[in-house]
């Protein structure tokens, strides 16, 4: 919620350099429709700008508030005893430091920015197997538990299996250009959590690209897997959704699933191909043993 606050702080910023150049620019063009002329202070003050919106992305805040007090008190110095007053000449006053004030207020919120990115690129390379946008396991936990899972039930056949559920969200492109980026991130994220609430402590769940999910299930019988996958799948269209224009957003999922089969063994060491015999499965809402 701070970050997002932070990025509409700083969109509000470059609205509001964008309204300070505009009003520059026109101030400029009706004094020189005025008075025919333009004249090399007035071009020392439209460089002076330049130069303050300069100061205000590189030198420290310290440095930009005193350079600020400083030229306010010349300038009204100047303006009581040489200017001449008029509209123009009484803008200079607060032009410059309001373009100290706006660039320094941007290079705050990228500053900020950055050192968001590098916190989740240090997130990340110290969790490799951790799916930043819905802290579930990305693909290659997925590989390595599957890999584990998979000799467990081969080697203790009788008495140990296990069942894999695939969500899918379907229509994925018209989703995200109904949500933007950021909905779309918020409905991976409820996405995430609504699967967490229904299944076990000892179940194991991931995030892959595409709008899909995996949840691996230890322990789990074939009934007791649609019963499961159904009750999922109802919360997951059930979640509160709005798209860009204000409206609800119906969603669709998709589920597909494999209870492992011994003697498809072999196969569970190619992770891409479950997930790829999970995909298609999705599209009959199929529970299959075969990858």
């Amino acid at each position: 919620m701070e970050n997002k606050r932070w990025v509409q702080r700083a969109v509000g910023g470059y609205a509001l350099l964008i309204g300070l150049a505009v009003l520059q620019e026109l101030l400029v063009y009706i004094n020189v429709f005025r008075d025919q002329s333009f004249t090399l202070l007035e071009l020392g003050f439209a460089i002076g700008c330049l130069a303050a919106l300069m100061l205000g992305f590189l030198a420290p805040a310290g440095v930009s508030v005193v350079c600020i007090f400083v030229y306010i008190v010349a300038y009204f110095v100047w303006l009581t005893t040489y200017a001449k007053v008029d509209v123009l000449s009484i803008s200079w006053l607060w032009l410059l430091p309001a373009n100290v004030a706006v660039a320094a207020f941007i290079k705050t919120g990228l500053v900020r920015n950055k050192r968001l990115m590098e916190r989740l690129e240090e997130v990340q390379r110290k969790n490799p197997e951790v799916d930043l946008a819905t802290a579930l396991g990305n693909k290659e936990a997925f590989r390595e538990t599957l890999i584990k899972q998979s000799n467990l039930a081969n080697r203790y056949s009788d008495t140990y299996n296990f069942c894999l559920v695939m969500f899918k969200i379907e229509f994925l492109p018209m989703v995200q250009e109904s949500l933007g980026s950021q909905g779309y991130a918020q409905l991976l994220a409820s996405l995430s959590e609504g699967i967490r609430k229904h299944i076990r402590y000892e179940d194991y769940k991931f995030a892959l690209d595409r709008g899909r999910f995996i949840v691996l299930l230890p322990m789990t019988d074939q009934e007791y897997l649609m019963t499961l996958t159904d009750r999922i799948r109802h919360a997951l269209v059930d979640i509160p959704s709005q798209d860009g224009k204000g409206g609800e957003l119906n969603l669709v999922i998709r589920t597909g699933a494999l209870v492992f089969a011994k003697e498809q063994f072999s196969q569970y060491e190619d992770a891409d191909a479950v997930i790829a015999a999970l995909e298609r499965n999705t599209e009959t809402d199929l529970i299959g043993e075969y990858i």
